[in-house]
């Protein structure tokens, strides 16, 4: 006996609403979302956002009042929005987009509290990424250069 496959809902309609910062989506099901923008910059599914793996999510601030300037099409699955802030690596599948708009309530509030434990508010600006400098040092017989009388 075959199996029946269960069809995933599909977007009838996706509309971009720059005053309001909301992506209003109808899927197939009849379900209706409308996903704030901050949202979907918070959880972008994005690698510079998630990380690679478990524990390596980057957490975002500095993203209430991002805006979606474009929406390109990824085939008949997903959309790739290029976000105000420059943000354009998220491909956002069409499950992705019905779970973002399905529990954003929740996705929200834990957004909200990752940000309290990390003493942190939606407005703060984004830290700098922190990589690692290599301090030249001078030779050893010319010293820093500085004046200071070190020896190196």
């Amino acid at each position: 006996m075959a199996s029946a496959s269960v069809v995933a809902p599909t977007p009838q309609s996706i509309t971009v609403h720059g005053q309001s910062r909301v992506l209003e989506i109808a899927f197939s099901d009849g379900a209706q979302f409308q996903i704030p923008f901050e949202l979907m910059r918070v959880y972008s599914p994005s690698a510079q956002v998630q990380g690679h793996g478990p524990g390596q999510e980057v957490l975002q601030t500095g993203k209430r009042d991002v805006t979606i300037t474009e929406i390109e099409p990824m085939g008949h699955y997903a959309i790739k929005p290029l976000f105000s802030d420059g943000h354009d690596s998220g491909i956002f599948t069409w499950d992705y987009l019905y779970h973002l708009g399905s529990d954003q309530q929740e996705l929200m509030a834990r957004y909200l509290q990752r940000l309290q434990d990390a003493g942190l508010n939606r407005d703060a600006s984004m830290a700098p990424k922190v990589t690692s400098v290599t301090k030249k040092r001078a030779p050893a017989d010319e010293g820093c250069g500085s004046g200071c009388g070190c020896s190196g």
